[in-house]
């Protein structure tokens, strides 16, 4: 299934290091700050339909995240939210883009044996400032030939990425988090694919049941995909 495998991709959020649990303490920050306006679950719901309702605008990433904040306590609120709440929100995305990288177990051990070996590059969604300095902060970027900050992670986008390394669908190997962006559209373009779950995923990333595939591999922890390549 690996033997042709040329290029091996690895998605950065929550697949390198921890971020969607960052997220999921904004949000709660958000809903403590707009509580006098509604229950936590609604302001939840409000927002991450704000989120998608935007990601044609703003793409992927904290800066889209903080203005989608900004306009749900607006319409929240009825546009009555005082400045000092506004500048809070703006205060919760500086703190989500000043965070320390966590990188997960493992991942620098997997790096280390794969290079060399196979070219690695970096293939993840994003603002670019932002992904920049995460890997600039983790210390990976010796290992990878190549980083690509997508504006999605759709077939197409992967078609155009294969055509950039100038290889064969079946020489790119994938290794992420998500299903719905790391894995699903990589085997409907004839490259692979392994899954590395991550305990917390956006609702936007969840795949229904029958979306699932028996063509990949999911392993436990990053480490395990060593057995394999």
């Amino acid at each position: 299934m690996y033997k042709d495998i040329k290029v091996i991709a690895f998605d950065a959020d929550d697949t390198l290091w921890v971020n969607e649990t960052y997220f999921r303490e904004a949000e709660h920050e958000f809903a403590k700050l707009l509580s006098k306006y509604e229950t936590e679950n609604k302001i939840d719901q409000e927002l991450f339909k704000k989120e998608i309702e935007n990601l044609p605008l703003y793409g992927y990433g904290v800066k889209g995240f903080v203005l989608s904040m900004v306009e749900c306590a607006l319409e929240l609120s009825n546009y009555k939210i005082n400045q000092t709440t506004i500048d809070k929100i703006l205060k919760i995305g500086k703190d989500m883009l000043e965070k320390p990288i966590e990188l997960l177990d493992g991942v620098e051990e997997v790096l280390q044996e794969l290079q060399g070996k196979y070219k690695l590059i970096v293939a993840t969604k994003g603002d670019l400032l932002d992904q920049e300095r995460k890997l600039e902060k983790s210390n990976l970027l010796k290992y990878f030939h190549h980083i690509e900050v997508m504006s999605d992670k759709k077939e197409a986008d992967y078609i155009k990425l294969i055509k950039h390394l100038d290889i064969n669908p079946s020489e790119l190997l994938m290794i992420g988090n998500s299903l719905k962006s790391d894995v699903l559209p990589l085997l409907k373009v004839g490259a692979t694919a392994i899954h590395v779950p991550f305990h917390t995923t956006w609702a936007h990333e969840e795949v229904l049941e029958e979306e699932k595939s028996e063509e990949y591999k999911t392993v436990v922890k990053i480490t395990d995909i060593l057995k394999f390549i």
